[in-house]
């Protein structure tokens, strides 16, 4: 049996498989974009039923994608409404190729699970995986052992119980007894993670090497020289059942290298500050940080740094001898150490199995490679259009790398002798952006900026007061009234800023404005605390260096003016909602930049039918786990809220859940949803609004072109994929709702997993296209529905600067934008 890759819709005898949508209904779904095409199947695929999920299957090393505690959880069968089809029926067809590839199997293809032991019985776990692997039977052939008792083969032996010799290096011969215990479907989840399993060690056959979840090649890298960056292209692969068969999702990846050590980074830092504080800024500027080990291509986290601990300093070896780290790296890598004094990097490894203690390795700094961008790196314009040019790809450019990938994956199938053949799927204008038109356009109801206060250095007083009023002048045409402020000059340091808002700012006013000589996260951070906490009031703060383009100011100054509306109360604009008394909420779960085994919730609700008024609540978490359980102090807020401006209680509560990581859907099912139906469930006058949970994720590997004049592109702005790369026991779909000006669009993934509201799924899909728009901080489409950005933003203000609750005084207002 030969496999063979066929990448259908890009290219072979086959051709594209079409995707044709239903009637378009005519309707009108917002004030700006389109309504969202929609993608129904017209073509017919194998599919196999959900097998057993009571097995595992391990491998050595390397974390692998797919979302194997997920795939338990099914959500869909228990909503009536969708039970039959989950699929929309309006829109407009569009043809879409995804980089999903089918994996088509023969129909007898089954997994064999096989019972293994050892005579004489052997105790290392390695010595097992190493005569089994290299048995002649098994060699270069799929097969996964869990170092135990457990064996997993892609062929069935001749007999159910077969007897293999092998020989150890001390020439020892050991029996292996291998029983036959299962076979397994191929859509079941061992099966699938099996799978994922023989992808992986495909993968490595390819010199890629592992780095988290992703293979990258070290030997093909993309050099920028003049940013002291490195580029490993590589690929993120994972095997999963879809909505009619098991399939493979592959997009390109890349991982962002810096061409400089620890140790160089921490030499520069010791030129540069006080050198009493120096031990305490290089652990700030160190820890959390991921690094790259280059000589074995491995990635640690850096947890401390162990300054008494030097290269020459010894540490035990596994088999109890002594041996200091300068000779290790030399005899084990042929590695020599240029600074003996230079302290240890310190990473606590993951708990294994039956290890109670976490594991520490101590690392050098001089062959530790930082890895990704630092938040300075990140604001270099310069640097980061560079970086865009090499990793943001065309659709057409990502399609030659995936085709390529297929071909190299097929010929180390056909190597393996593994009966797979891999099909790329096909499947069933612009994005508004209104910022020119805002400026002669009136937003709906913003209130009059009568009494504030704008903070600023002596330095920067003649820009200040140009940006005020360019305020006042974008002010006028969209009907924002704006005084001229107090200004208040200050000394440029953080303290004085703080100090100067202690003496100025009293209750009564509206706004506080600091123009911030330089971009100082400490003086950031102060005057966001104070106004966050002591003080509540909405701020604004902007850079110095922000406001020194004068051919910039007008638009800078226009959406600071929408900044400064919305964090007033104002609504800037709408879409129409035909569902009315509708509460839409977002939450967002996340980590603590400061105090570590702390998380953050942001809790966003919409208080008015028109969903242009906002309620937030965020709770500090001691647990750190991403899971929320705040959620029913949260929801009772919003919904007294809402019953305090609408004189009585939502009919429907949407909510999306952003933040979820792989392996948690469980969680959210069994934890979260209870917490929010308590509350709703409570509630006064006998009657209970209804509920839907929507998971949203913005990771996903999925991508999706169209194509046009033998090219691929991104599809148009509103394309919904509800079949096919879906999963039969979710109420999920794709949406694109945002236009990528450079490379290929990501799609943001959504399912629902709980649903007593009844929407149809058009209901549902045009939902939250529309909430895409309701972003306040963006004159355009995003990703997200607003909610959900709302939640992210207030998180990240309170993870990375403010660190304690935000007063409940602000939270009629968008004051974290």
């Amino acid at each position: 049996f030969i496999p063979s890759i066929t990448p259908q819709g890009y290219s072979g005898s086959s051709g594209p498989l079409a995707l044709e949508s239903g009637r378009d209904d005519g309707s009108s779904h917002t004030r700006a974009g389109n309504s969202p095409p929609k993608c129904k199947c017209m073509i017919s695929l194998f599919g196999f039923s959900a097998g057993s999920a009571g097995y595992k299957v391990m491998d050595r090393g390397g974390k692998i994608r797919c979302n194997f505690s997920d795939m338990g959880v099914n959500t869909r069968e228990k909503m009536e409404h969708v039970r039959d089809s989950k699929t929309g029926s309006s829109g407009i067809p569009v043809k879409v190729v995804t980089n999903l590839f089918g994996l088509s199997m023969p129909r007898e293809w089954q997994l064999y699970q096989y019972h293994v032991k050892f005579n004489p019985e052997l105790e290392s776990k390695r010595l097992k995986a190493a005569l089994v692997y290299n048995h002649p039977v098994f060699k270069g052939k799929p097969v996964v052992f869990d170092g135990v008792s457990t064996l997993f083969l892609a062929h069935k032996q001749e007999n159910e119980v077969t007897e293999l010799f092998c020989e150890t290096q001390r020439g020892e011969t050991v029996k292996i007894i291998i029983t036959l215990t299962h076979q397994l479907q191929s859509s079941s989840p061992v099966s699938i993670q099996f799978l994922n399993v023989t992808f992986k060690k495909v993968l490595k056959k390819l010199s890629m090497h592992q780095i988290g979840q992703n293979f990258y090649s070290p030997s093909d890298p993309v050099e920028i020289p003049q940013h002291k960056l490195t580029l490993w292209p590589g690929f993120a692969v994972s095997v999963g059942q879809y909505e009619n068969r098991v399939m493979v999702c592959a997009d390109v990846s890349h991982k962002v290298l810096r061409n400089e050590s620890v140790l160089e980074f921490m030499t520069s830092l010791y030129q540069n500050v006080d050198r009493a504080r120096f031990p305490e800024m290089c652990e700030k500027e160190l820890v959390g940080l991921i690094v790259l080990t280059r000589y074995n291509n491995k990635t640690y986290r850096i947890d401390d740094i162990e300054w008494s601990v030097k290269a020459t300093d010894s540490f035990e070896k596994r088999d109890g001898t002594q041996i200091t780290y300068e000779q290790y790296y030399k005899q084990q890598y042929d590695l020599v150490l240029t600074d003996l004094n230079q302290p240890m990097l310190v990473s606590e490894l993951k708990k294994g199995r039956n290890i109670d203690k976490p594991r520490v390795v101590h690392l050098v700094p001089e062959l530790c490679y930082m890895t990704g961008l630092s938040s300075r790196a990140k604001s270099n314009f310069h640097l980061m259009k560079d970086l865009a040019q090499e990793m943001h790809l065309s659709p057409e450019t990502r399609h030659q790398r995936l085709s390529r990938l297929a071909d190299n994956i097929q010929r180390l199938l056909s190597e393996f002798a593994f009966p797979l053949f891999l099909i790329l799927q096909c499947m069933p204008m612009n994005a508004g952006d209104w910022l020119r038109d805002m400026r002669n356009m009136k937003i709906i109801r913003v209130a009059r900026l009568e009494n504030w206060m704008v903070v600023c250095t002596h330095r920067n007083m003649d820009m200040t007061h140009d940006l005020v009023n360019c305020l006042r002048r974008v002010g006028g045409p969209m009907g924002f009234h704006i005084e001229y402020p107090r200004v208040v000059q200050v000394p440029d340091s953080p303290l004085a800023f703080v100090r100067v808002l202690q003496q100025n700012v009293n209750p009564e006013q509206q706004l506080v404005l600091c123009v911030l000589p330089s971009d100082q996260k400490d003086c950031y951070d102060s005057v966001k605390k104070f106004v966050s906490l002591e003080q509540p009031i909405p701020s604004q703060c902007v850079l110095a260096r922000t406001l020194s383009k004068q051919r910039m100011m007008m638009s800078v100054a226009t959406k600071m003016a929408l900044q400064i509306a919305c964090k007033l109360g104002g609504e800037l604009w709408a879409v129409e909602i035909p569902l009315k008394s509708l509460m839409v909420v977002g939450i967002d779960v996340n980590k603590d930049a400061v105090a570590k085994g702390t998380s953050v919730v942001g809790f966003v609700a919409s208080t008015n039918a028109s969903i242009t008024r906002w309620y937030s609540h965020c709770v500090i978490q001691k647990a750190g786990t991403m899971t929320a359980d705040c959620l029913k102090v949260c929801m009772e807020g919003a919904i007294n809220k809402w019953q305090t401006c609408n004189g009585e209680l939502p009919a429907r509560v949407i909510v999306y859940r952003d933040g979820i990581g792989n392996g948690q859907l469980r969680m959210v099912v069994d934890y979260e949803v209870p917490q929010l139906l308590s509350v709703l469930n409570e509630c006064s006058g006998g009657f209970r609004p209804k509920l839907s949970v929507v998971i949203v994720r913005k990771q996903t590997l999925c991508r999706f072109f169209t194509e046009a004049n033998r090219n691929l592109q991104n599809p148009p702005v509103g394309t919904v994929i509800d079949t096919e790369a879906t999963r039969p026991e979710w109420y999920d779909f794709f949406l694109i709702s945002q236009n990528a000006r450079q490379g290929s669009v990501n799609p943001t993934y959504y399912n629902v997993i709980y649903d007593d509201n009844g929407l149809k799924p058009d209901h549902m899909q045009r939902l939250t296209y529309k909430l895409c728009h309701l972003y306040f901080n963006w004159t355009g489409l995003i990703r997200v529905p607003a909610p959900c950005q709302y939640a992210s933003k207030l998180t990240f203000l309170v993870g990375q600067s403010i660190h304690r609750e935000p007063s409940l005084e602000l939270a009629d207002k968008l004051y974290y934008l």
